[in-house]
């Protein structure tokens, strides 16, 4: 093993992996490859239309990034059912009425040379009421949010409702999809020991709490074609996940192979744990030691620049999935590609120079809310 450091913190990598170079092509188990292992990570922006269908600026800042030169351009969250959505302008792909616009999407992201992927979403308890006008679901009752509890078979019903999603994304001409199983939306509530109460087969072990990932990824399967790329982003700390839960997890997922890649939200991708217990290393580390076979490993979290993204390359990843970085350049890869050390603008920003980044006035708007994202 090697290590390296940035800003303090310690990485450990495998030498077979340690010069891993972000322009290799990566080949995934399905049989797709990846021209270079930059991979545009899928980003709230509130530009769909009221109904979920694509929206002419939703479309233009997806099709820019393909041109930028990223390998794949995922699409942001796009919730399975409407009483699912997460927050206003949100893609939908719970309905047939979204598949004329989510095949022109399809069609532009590869027209310019790059995968183009959907990623499957469902708030859970963390769907506003006053926008989805009832009670938001949720694996147990939540006071705090008014979330009521699932039935069984409603459960049963969602991950149903995730694998027609995945069928209607492959309808419509995307290569793949990507559960979103992050940030406290509904599956990382089933994976949430203290968020999930549940006495059936959906609650107590973290075998159960995983359940539901792990038959919609079987349905998947079984039901898209054998060359449909299939993701799943998960995030190891915050909303009430515990991170010895989230290993294991993971490690019966890569263990049984079934998915493309792991896409892992760390937050700050060279961080150390929150969890005492786990302190002393960092917290990528904890998942890439784990065996994964062929599963292809990406992670996100402030990266930045260069320099940044060779170092996560070198801690015995696959690709990097860019959020930040590719708002304030769509042309990201190819301007690394020309300068391996070209210097990224840093925040906050014109919305001036947004704009100029394929970047619509509402989305303009929502990054207003990113605290010193956006010049005032």
């Amino acid at each position: 093993m090697l290590a390296g450091t940035l800003s303090g913190f310690k990485i450990i990598h495998n030498k077979k992996n340690s010069m891993t170079d972000i322009f290799q092509p990566l080949k995934l188990t399905s049989g797709a490859t990846l021209k270079n292992r930059f991979v545009l990570a899928p980003l709230t922006n509130s530009q769909s239309h009221v109904d979920g269908t694509l929206s002419e600026d939703e479309y233009h800042w997806l099709t820019q990034r393909a041109v930028g030169g990223f390998s794949l351009t995922m699409t942001c969250a796009a919730h399975v059912q409407a009483v699912g959505q997460g927050f206003p302008g949100q893609l939908g792909i719970f309905s047939d009425n979204h598949l004329e616009g989510l095949t022109r999407l399809a069609d532009g992201i590869k027209e310019h040379n790059s995968v183009s992927l959907v990623q499957l979403h469902h708030a859970g308890m963390r769907s506003p009421i006053d926008l989805i006008g009832e009670p938001p679901l949720c694996p147990s009752d939540n006071e705090e949010t008014g979330a009521r509890a699932m039935t069984t078979e409603e459960v049963e019903q969602l991950g149903e409702d995730f694998i027609a999603a995945a069928e209607r994304a492959e309808k419509a001409g995307f290569e793949g999809v990507e559960l979103h199983g992050a940030h406290g939306y509904i599956l990382a509530q089933f994976l949430s020991g203290s968020i999930n109460q549940r006495q059936d087969q959906y609650g107590g072990s973290v075998e159960n709490r995983g359940r539901l990932i792990r038959d919609i990824i079987d349905g998947i399967r079984a039901r898209c074609s054998s060359d449909f790329i299939l993701g799943l982003r998960l995030s190891p700390e915050r909303f009430d996940v515990e991170l010895g839960d989230i290993i294991d997890f993971t490690r019966t997922v890569l263990s049984e192979g079934k998915i493309d890649f792991l896409d892992m939200s760390l937050w700050d991708v060279f961080k150390e744990p929150v969890e005492e217990a786990f302190k002393g290393r960092t917290l990528l580390s904890y998942f890439t030691e784990l065996e994964r076979g062929n599963v292809a490993l990406g992670i996100a979290g402030k990266l930045r620049t260069p320099e940044e993204i060779r170092q996560a390359m070198a801690a015995d990843i696959d690709f990097v999935l860019l959020g930040r970085a590719a708002i304030l350049h769509h042309d990201y890869p190819k301007q690394m590609q020309a300068d391996g050390d070209f210097q990224p603008v840093s925040n906050p920003v014109s919305a001036e120079h947004l704009r100029s980044e394929g970047l619509s006035e509402t989305f303009v708007n929502y990054m207003r809310s990113w605290k010193g994202f956006v010049a005032e």
